[in-house]
């Protein structure tokens, strides 16, 4: 059964999971799964079927799904009469494999709370069990389910800032969580209004951060909204802060975004968009992402960010209560603004 399963690195807390692509029949099918086993380090792979059995290596400025950062054989730990590592020995074998190929791969700057995790290319039974142990291990964009999202252009070369385009709705996980982007129109806890970009220059402390956003984000959404009175159908505008570790690898951009008033410690689903219809066209750079997000054929948990075990909420640079609901202030007459 071809799946994915997700797990958290100790080393540099970071977004992780497994795929096991198959090998499939021979033909067609098989090929192309070759191809993607046969990927080198720069190269990026993509699939559309829920299977992964038309993985293929494409240009890393269209849309993928896995960036190779390197390879590994772990021949001499897993010998051919080895079992089948299970979800737990998978993400121990991608961490003692995988962790530094990645570091190395993006010149000791990867953002230990931004959107891209771990990830590893494992054999299936089938191929375990004829003694292939190869992997390859890469960078991937993960919605909180652990679901692949789209990647454009080279990690080298992106903003590792967790964040998404205007006109993006997340979903309300379970446990109070901010979970996946999902149509608009259906039960969501957040959306996404616009992305401030931060100048370079030393780390801008939370509390100045908060101060800029506040802002800034109540500008945007007022554009974004077309004036519209928020407070009266009972949502409020919150924003995004960056951690000084994601800040120092060079993430600067921050998410503001409309929800509904929490009840007490609680987030709020609501449907529909805030959006005036009437308003100019959004500026997006990743198009997919507004969509609803495709699970692998088997479900994967939430990617863990924090030591807490607990999946990151849209707040994804917000310290240690980031999955806590967003409390409003009274600073603003029509939006109500988080100070985070």
């Amino acid at each position: 059964m071809i799946g994915a399963f997700v797990g958290a690195f100790g080393l540099l807390m970071l977004s992780a999971f497994t795929t096991v692509l198959s090998a499939g029949p021979i033909g067609t099918k098989r090929e192309l799964v070759n191809a993607a086993y046969q990927a080198a380090v720069g190269e990026c792979l993509n699939w559309e079927k829920t299977d992964l059995s038309d993985a293929q290596k494409v240009d890393c400025a269209a849309a993928h799904k896995f960036e190779v950062t390197g390879t590994a054989d772990i021949t001499a730990a897993y010998p051919k009469e080895a079992p089948f590592p299970n979800a737990e020995a998978w993400e121990k074998i991608a961490q003692e494999n995988c962790s530094q190929a990645a570091t190395t791969y993006l010149a000791g700057k990867l953002d230990p709370k931004g959107k891209y995790g771990i990830s590893t290319l494992n054999p299936d039974e089938r191929r375990w069990s004829d003694g292939y142990r190869q992997l390859r291990c890469g960078l991937q964009v993960a919605a909180p389910s652990g679901a692949a999202l789209p990647s454009f252009g080279s990690a080298k070369t992106q903003d590792q800032s967790n964040v998404y385009d205007p006109g993006v709705c997340l979903a309300l996980g379970e446990n109070n969580t901010v979970g996946d982007p999902i149509e608009c129109a259906k039960p969501h806890t957040f959306e996404i209004v616009g992305v401030v970009q931060h100048p370079e220059g030393p780390f801008l402390p939370v509390e100045q951060q908060e101060s800029v956003m506040s802002e800034k984000c109540a500008a945007i959404a007022t554009e974004y909204t077309g004036g519209a009175d928020l407070k009266g159908r009972g949502l409020l505008v919150t924003f995004d802060t960056r951690a000084e570790e994601s800040w120092a690898v060079g993430s600067r951009k921050a998410n503001c975004k409309v929800g509904a008033v929490p009840q007490g410690n609680n987030l709020v689903a609501w449907e529909g968009s805030v959006r005036n219809p009437n308003g100019a066209p959004l500026t997006t750079s990743n198009p997919p992402q507004t969509t609803s997000v495709r699970p692998q054929d088997e479900p994967t948990g939430a990617p863990l960010h924090s030591e807490s075990g607990k999946p990151p909420s849209s707040e994804s640079g917000k310290p240690s209560d980031s999955n806590k609901p967003d409390k409003p202030s009274s600073s603003a007459p029509t939006t109500t603004t988080e100070n985070r």
